[in-house]
This record gives structure tokens, C-alpha cells and sequence, in this order.
């Protein structure tokens, strides 16, 4: 049973003293209405960092472990802008034991103060980001420089009627300074501290991140973040928001020691699905009323970020835009997982692997990325890490019906062939672009549908599939399990199909939702109800 430690910050009583630094895991509206509603030991929750106009970011790798607990990481600011934040805010609802601290950033003092007016009217407070180590012309830049500091916050104190908070970096001179030079601006609190560096991490000498370079995070930063924490509390008394290398309850002990009254969570985090992180929350609460330490097993120290070399040794060419790629090794990955493959200088993408030995992909053009992938000649070294994700584990005695569109029939194969007692609906505009179709005859009864009818049911596959559940038996309908697996319109057709004639409980999803970072932190795989694809799914019950 939760024990929940109620906490004050600035004018509001909130549920739990900790929080989720910016840019980690609760990065979108969906997670963090999970957080809302199902972990209270986070009383404040904060966004990631939004700014005017929407940003990309950086290509993949955007995040990677370079020691035991220990992690780099350059996302680049991704957001989809303050106009479109302030429409996504205005759906969710902040409990009021909650306090919803929106995390925003600029280029200027007029940029700061244009997001603030913007956000202003959803949040319960703003951070300033003036630490960001790795975005060019943002956030550190600004965070070293004592009168910005003070002009940004004392413009964005007049401009809104709501608590400001900058978040100061580590990578200053004199981080006191710093701080004075915001409580005199204004500041009604402060966070401390923004990741360290930027730092550079390598695998087979070629940098790991798309950007080169990126913050430094987890336990390796923990003496700086007390130190930085010790040095603003000799020179304020306003709240402090205290994170950086923390993952223990000692280390909560030793961060409030240094002067903080809230204490963010982030890199340790990694890898953790939702339950698991309700939990690891849970016992670090139980930790601190008992005066213990227990929560730290549940750190997932283990997961594996480290690149394994594969090499091509097949290029089959589907069409001009697909192609199975055949390479020289297993990488030992169970149905429902899947992998990362990373070209250095190019970037990396998840792929689930169509068969593992010899470990294959199929991949489709739709980008820089896959368009090189697409054409690599037989003998070229790429790079896999993984896998990822949940394995599927369907009832002992029940028929699997996987349905596929896509590539989508990568994720399924492995189960089909495995269980040996399936069907496999696949769909494709035309019967070029199918593949690996007597792979799949050889194991599964396989159900083709193309649009323009040159192989197979001439339709969509969702309409073929509804014309098969049609011509079953209520005892058959009741004993079969869904593996939906393709775009989400496809995956959305063949859900309402299968609702017509099946329970919710029947049916398990796997959407094309974006996955950069695998291992849960960067939160860009959330799905509706706020779970996370990487870690919860990538197939998802209803």
C-alpha cells in the first residue's frame, strides 16, 4: 500500500515531494495523465521543454548508457510548440494535489516571455530551461550568463501571474552566482540540476549520438548535483527543486540534505515499464518513512544499450522500396521484441526482426534512414542493440490470428511459426509488394488481401478478415487471440472488426507509433492511454 508524503510547494499542497525532471519519461499529455491518476508520490509533474515553433530534434541515437547507471543523451528540444502544447493542455485535467510544472524555453527574452503568455494559463508554474547542454543557441548559453539570467526571469515574472522557476546548469563558474542573479530577477524557486557536459560517447570509434555530444546523466552526476544543490541553498531560501544522479533513498536523503524540498527522479528510470515505475515509487516512499533502502533493487541497472556488429550477407529486393535484409548472426530476439540496427553517421530505427536465425528485416523506404538501409550491399557491418520490449505469450490452448499490414508481418511471423496453430492476414496495395509469403504458408494459415485484387481477396484486409470471423462458430470466436500489427488506420479497422465478434481482452495491438529511444525515457512511443510502447507493449491490450 502506498505511503503518500504530502508536500507543500509554492502555495499548493501536493500528494508526494518528487518529480520527474524534464525531457524524462512524462513527455507527453497521455503520461502524464497516467501519472495523475495512478502514481501520487509524484506531486509535481514536470513537461518537457516546449518553445515557440515546433522542433524535430535530433535524429537517433538520442540516448545511450556509457557506464552502469550512467547515461548521455541529446533529444534536441523536440516539442510541437506552445500553440499546439496549450491545445493539448487544455484536455487535461491537473488533480488538485497536483502541481503541473511546464518546463519552457527560448531564444531571446521576448521567445521566453511569448511561451510563458502562451502556457501560462495551464500550468501551475513555469521552469525556465537555462541549462540545456547540447541545443545550439539555447539553455546553457543563456544559463552561464548572471544579468540573462536575471533579465529572462524577471521578464517572464511580469509577464505571468504564476510561480516561475529557472533551472539552473552545472556547467558554470559559480552556480551561486547564478542563483542570485535569479532570486533577484524574481525567482519563486529553483531547480538544480540540468544534465552535465556536453560529453562524448563512443562504440567501434564512431560517436553513438546523432549529435555527437550530449548531456551526461544518472549516478555519475549525483556529487555534482549535491554540491550545486549546497552552494544555491548558502545564498537563497526559496523552494529548490533538487535531481541529478538520483536513484536511492539515501541519495533523496542526501539531496534534501543539500537544501532541496522536491527530489526528481529521471535516469533511473530506465528500462522500467508503468507498473514498474508505480512501484519503484511506491517503496521509495515506504524507504523513507522506514528509514531504509530497498527501492534501489528495483533500478534496472541491467539493461542492455551496448551495440553488437551484424553483417549484411543477403539483399533481397521486394520493390524499389522494400527489401529483406538476411545478416550473419541471431541476435536471439523472442516473438513481440524487437531491435534497434544503427548505421553510424546515419542514425538508427526499431525494427522487429522477421526471423532470427539468420536474423532478418524487412524495411520499407520511408525516410533518410531506411532509404540507406534499403540499399546496403552484401558485407556491410551495421550495429543491432536489444531487444526490447514484451514477448508475446498467448493462452496455451487458444488460435492466434495475427493480422498484418506493412511490415507489420515482421512482428508476427516468429509467433505464427512458433505457436503453430495461427492464422496470418496480410495486406498490400499490390501482390509486388508482399513477401515472405510461403515462409508464412509453411506454418500458418495465411489469409492475402491487395487493393487492386491481383492477389488474393481483392479488398482491404480488415474486410477479408471480417468475411473470416463471420463464418465462425460462437466456441471458436470465444478461443481466439488477436495480434494486430501494421499503421494505425489498418490496426484501427481490424480492432472495430474484431470487437464485432470478440472481447476487449481478445485483441492486442502493436501501432506504428515513433520509438527513439527503446528503453522508455524519452516517452515518444506513447499511446493514448499513456502507455509506453518501448517498455509496456510494443503489443498493447485494451
Amino acid at each position: 500500500m502506498s505511503l503518500i508524503l504530502t508536500t507543500e510547494f509554492l502555495g499548493k499542497d501536493v500528494s508526494g515531494p518528487f518529480t520527474i525532471p524534464s525531457g524524462i519519461v512524462a513527455t507527453a499529455v497521455p503520461i502524464i495523465r497516467y501519472m495523475f491518476e495512478n502514481i501520487p508520490e509524484l506531486g509535481v509533474l514536470t513537461t518537457k521543454s516546449i518553445g515557440y515553433e515546433p522542433r524535430l530534434g535530433y535524429r537517433e541515437p538520442v540516448y545511450s548508457q556509457y557506464a552502469r547507471g550512467c547515461f548521455v543523451n541529446a533529444v534536441g528540444l523536440t516539442n510541437p510548440g506552445a500553440l499546439r502544447s496549450a491545445e493539448l493542455f487544455a484536455d487535461l485535467d491537473v488533480p488538485q494535489d497536483r502541481f503541473l510544472l511546464t518546463s519552457i524555453f527560448g531564444g531571446s527574452v521576448e521567445e521566453f516571455v511569448l511561451v510563458a503568455k502562451i502556457l501560462a494559463p495551464f500550468s501551475d508554474g513555469l521552469e525556465l530551461n537555462l541549462s540545456c547542454p547540447h541545443a545550439k543557441g539555447y539553455g546553457m548559453a543563456m544559463g552561464q550568463d548572471p544579468d540573462l539570467v536575471e533579465e529572462i526571469t524577471a521578464a517572464v515574472k511580469a509577464a505571468v501571474d504564476i510561480p516561475v522557476v529557472p533551472k539552473l546548469t552545472p556547467n558554470a563558474d559559480d552556480v551561486a552566482a547564478i542563483a542570485k542573479a535569479a532570486i533577484r530577477g524574481g525567482a519563486d524557486g529553483i531547480c538544480a540540476i540540468n544534465t552535465v557536459g556536453p560529453g562524448l560517447h563512443t562504440a567501434y570509434s564512431q560517436p553513438v549520438l546523432s549529435n555527437g555530444v550530449g548531456g551526461l546523466s544518472g549516478k555519475g552526476i549525483l556529487p555534482i548535483a549535491l554540491k550545486c544543490l549546497q552552494e544555491i541553498r548558502s545564498v537563497c531560501s526559496v523552494p529548490i527543486i533538487g535531481c541529478g544522479g538520483v536513484s536511492s533513498a539515501d541519495d533523496v536523503r542526501q539531496v534534501r540534505h543539500a537544501g532541496a524540498q522536491i527530489v526528481g527522479v529521471g535516469s533511473a528510470l530506465t528500462g522500467m515499464d508503468s507498473p514498474e515505475i508505480k512501484h519503484y515509487f511506491d517503496v521509495l516512499s515506504q524507504d523513507l518513512a522506514n528509514g531504509e533502502n530497498q527501492c534501489e533493487s528495483q533500478i534496472q541497472y541491467d539493461v542492455d544499450m551496448a551495440f553488437k556488429p551484424v553483417t549484411v550477407v543477403n539483399n533481397h529486393k521486394v520493390t524499389d522500396d522494400i527489401s529483406v535484409l538476411r545478416f550473419d548472426k541471431p541476435v536471439n530476439i523472442k516473438p513481440g521484441e524487437f531491435i534497434f540496427l544503427w548505421l553510424p553517421g546515419v542514425g538508427e530505427k526499431p525494427f522487429s526482426a522477421l526471423v532470427d536465425d539468420p536474423f532478418s528485416l524487412a524495411v520499407i523506404n520511408l525516410g533518410e534512414f531506411t532509404a540507406k538501409l534499403i540499399d546496403l550491399e552484401v558485407g556491410t557491418q551495421a550495429y543491432v542493440r536489444g531487444p526490447y520490449g514484451k514477448a508475446v505469450d498467448p493462452p496455451p490452448k487458444a488460435r492466434v490470428v495475427c493480422v498484418a499490414g506493412g511490415t507489420g508481418l515482421a512482428a508476427v511471423y516468429q509467433l505464427a511459426r512458433d505457436r503453430g496453430n495461427a492464422d496470418i492476414f496480410v495486406g498490400a496495395r499490390t501482390r509486388d509488394r508482399l513477401y515472405f509469403l510461403e515462409e508464412s504458408r509453411a506454418c500458418a494459415d495465411v489469409h492475402v488481401a491487395t487493393d487492386d485484387g491481383t492477389e488474393g481477396f481483392h479488398g482491404l484486409v480488415t474486410e477479408l478478415l471480417d468475411q473470416h470471423l463471420a463464418g465462425l462458430s460462437a466456441d471458436a470466436l470465444a478461443n481466439l487471440v488477436f495480434y494486430n500489427c501494421g499503421p494505425s488506420p489498418m490496426v484501427h479497422a481490424a480492432i472495430q472488426v474484431q470487437r464485432r465478434y470478440c472481447r476487449e481482452e481478445q485483441i492486442y495491438n502493436a501501432i506504428d507509433y515513433l520509438t527513439k529511444c527503446g528503453v522508455g525515457v524519452c516517452g515518444a512511443c506513447a499511446s493514448p492511454d499513456g502507455r509506453r510502447l518501448c517498455v509496456d507493449g510494443p503489443f498493447l491490450g485494451d
